[in-house]
């Protein structure tokens, strides 16, 4: 079955690109409207997947919609209506000396597969992002959110036939791991395939597939609180790049403090304890903090609390000597996916910048910006961690390609 549905995305590829960008457009801003009207529909459906999940599961924030919640999703369809088509961008364009002309044009990839999660707002999402890009997009979603996902894939499906294109160019495989497999497996039939969850199934899709990977998703993220932070600016920093919504992979996991500025960490994690923030702290961050913050919140660190993308209310914290140490912790740690520095020395901040190997590095910025719309891409399909093709927030332009485009007037290459 999932074969047969994978062959009939590929068929659907020209269906879409004959869309071109104003009916790509078009067909959004009916989705937009068609998901507002079946918003009931969708959250009766999202209700089922709920109540399999327990509401202390650090994935039932990502999992559970709400009316509001379905609103943004639609005014975010709407919102990638709007963004430009990356589509037949000229990138560049040369005159060879015997008068041919070469030009490098952007096309879609074809079809795009995308493994994720408890998150049905991804399912809109991606789908939204490739049709834009005039790709087919085939999801595979967790079993957590099964209903869910159905529903919106359902309202989409509904959508593309109704405009006269092929319904396949939203494949929704089973929630199973035969079609995971499948997916991993469909060499010549999917172009690319895009992982958004935790680093399990990042690390399951890199290993097993056989068709091109794009790794995204899995952040652990560090800010560095340098000895010329600013207390205030770090407090703010810390707080929001931890609290804000803990089950992001942008989120704060580990603490990074310069020893000579432990005397402020009980008013750095001050505001940390009224969301009842379970600090893991290393012997000298423990003693500083030790009396000044909650006992049933305050635990020694094992080393299995660094490195541990936590998704949850509980953060680490490393005490540091040097700028070096820190950048050595950091390195070891990182899965290149976002890091941070309290820090009002230039110098200090240009060292760090440049020396951190992560696909976003702040300086007295919270991680939680790390973010396709954020950046003013629009939307983003998910944020890249490695260095092929695309890095950080992926957004349309980075769900094409390029093909060189030759045109001449009969020449010929000689012996």
């Amino acid at each position: 079955m999932s074969m047969e549905m994978l062959l009939a995305a590929k068929n659907a590829r020209r269906s879409v690109q004959a869309l071109g960008p104003q009916g790509s457009s078009r067909v959004l801003l009916k989705l937009a409207s068609a998901l507002r009207s079946n918003a009931d529909t969708i959250l009766a459906a999202n209700a089922v997947d709920l109540e399999r999940m327990s509401p202390d599961d650090p994935r039932y924030d990502r999992l559970k919609l709400t009316a509001s919640r379905l609103d943004q999703i639609a005014s975010d369809v709407e919102n990638v209506a709007s963004l430009p088509s990356p589509l037949g961008e000229e990138l560049s364009r040369c005159v060879r000396p015997n008068g041919m002309v070469i030009r490098k044009v952007s096309v879609p990839f074809g079809v795009i597969g995308v493994i994720y999660e408890a998150r049905p707002n991804v399912t809109s999402d991606v789908f939204s992002l490739c049709l834009r890009s005039g790709n087919v997009a085939v999801l595979k979603g967790g079993s957590d959110a099964l209903c869910s996902n159905e529903a919106i894939a359902s309202v989409i499906r509904s959508t593309l036939e109704s405009e006269g294109v092929d319904p396949a160019a939203c494949t929704l495989l089973p929630a199973s791991h035969e079609a995971s497999d499948a997916l991993l497996g469909a060499v010549g039939i999917v172009d690319l395939i895009i992982p958004r969850g935790s680093s399990r199934l990042i690390n399951y899709v890199r290993d097993n597939a056989r068709v091109p990977v794009i790794e995204t998703g899995a952040g652990i993220c560090h800010t560095y609180f340098d000895k010329d932070g600013d207390l205030q600016k770090g407090a703010l920093v810390v707080n929001n790049a931890k609290t804000r919504r803990v089950s992001v992979c942008n989120a704060l996991d580990c603490l990074v403090i310069h020893s000579s500025r432990l005397g402020d960490l009980p008013a750095i994690c001050s505001e940390l304890s009224g969301s009842k923030v379970h600090i893991y702290a290393d012997p000298r961050a423990y003693a500083a903090l030790d009396g000044h913050y909650p006992q049933d919140l305050l635990e020694r660190a094992g080393e299995d609390a660094f490195g541990t993308e936590f998704l949850d209310y509980k953060m680490s914290i490393k005490t540091v000597d040097t700028l070096q140490q820190a950048l050595e912790h950091i390195e070891r740690y990182s899965s290149k996916h976002s890091e941070c520095i309290i820090c009002e020395n230039p110098e200090t901040v240009r060292v760090f910048q440049e020396t951190v190997d992560a696909s976003c590095v702040y300086a007295n910025v919270s991680t939680a910006f790390t973010d396709g719309g954020q950046f003013g891409f629009g939307a983003e399909i998910g944020i890249s961690t490695q260095k092929l093709h695309a890095r950080g927030p992926m957004a349309l332009r980075e769900l094409t390609t390029y093909k060189y485009l030759i045109n001449g007037e009969g020449q010929i290459r000689r012996p």
